[in-house]
């Protein structure tokens, strides 16, 4: 029976890699890596390091292109779908054409394959049709969320009170109902200015040469925020960015 790991690796210091996440890539017999194209050729580098340090001479390497998807769609739970499906269409043939009955292949994760990631909902996907089959397991990494936390030296949620991971999608919407500390992943948008008075922690590339750092309230530093993460964007022709959103408590009734 073929076997695949989904490993994370950690938000992009590869020495955030694991023991386990290590152990899986030395016997891995194949990679999977899909392209994501010319602008992100940096996220490719960064897991050809990883197979170069931690794998074994015989490995290989095989790549498919991710497919593109629509940025500010309309259906966005449909357009994600489609996308979901289409990209699954090709980590199934390579794993078809490349990976043989009795050998492992890899899916290297950014951060931890359970937090916005699709990599397990594509493998469910592929095994649901019915015409590939194989086994997987998967390795938690260091997400970019812990990373963001470690780099600001702070805890995720106050003593008692609850914290929400959403996108800034939701957050957009409105501040979630019954929690004061937010983590926000995927915001395009920058919906963090909607609140000059919430304490924001942001981090942008975190944990790679490019990392980018900034705190305070959104008053204070919200329009710098705005203004590095375009500029760089703009550099690098994409951007990955975390951050803490934490207004003043009003749980039970305080302020």
């Amino acid at each position: 029976m073929r076997k695949i790991y989904v490993v994370g690796i950690g938000a992009g210091d590869p020495d955030h890699l694991t023991l386990q996440a290590a152990k899986a890539i030395g016997r891995t017999d194949v990679f999977f890596l899909l392209d994501k194209g010319e602008a992100k050729q940096s996220l490719i580098d960064l897991r050809e390091r990883i197979i170069r340090g931690y794998s074994h001479p015989r490995k290989r390497i095989v790549e498919g292109r991710d497919p593109d998807r629509d940025r500010t769609p309309a259906d966005y739970t449909g357009t994600i779908a489609d996308w979901r499906h289409r990209r699954s269409l090709v980590v199934e043939e390579l794993i078809t054409e490349h990976l043989k009955d009795d050998e492992i292949g890899s899916i290297l994760v950014w951060g931890d394959p359970s937090l916005y990631d699709s990599t397990i909902a594509i493998l469910e996907e592929i095994l649901a049709r019915g015409a590939t089959t194989f086994e997987y397991e998967v390795i938690p990494g260091i997400s970019s969320v812990s990373a963001l936390a470690a780099k600001h030296r702070i805890g995720l949620n106050r003593v008692g009170q609850p914290v929400q991971v959403t996108t800034g999608r939701r957050l957009a919407e409105g501040w979630p109902e019954g929690v004061d500390d937010v983590v926000v992943m995927l915001d395009a948008q920058q919906a963090f200015t909607k609140y000059p008075e919430a304490e924001i922690y942001w981090g942008a590339y975190v944990s790679t040469e490019d990392e980018l750092l900034a705190a305070g309230t959104v008053a204070e530093v919200g329009d710098g925020i705005v203004e590095r993460r375009t500029a760089a964007r703009e550099q690098h022709g994409w951007i990955m960015d975390t951050y803490l959103l934490r207004r003043q408590s009003r749980l039970n009734g305080s302020e």
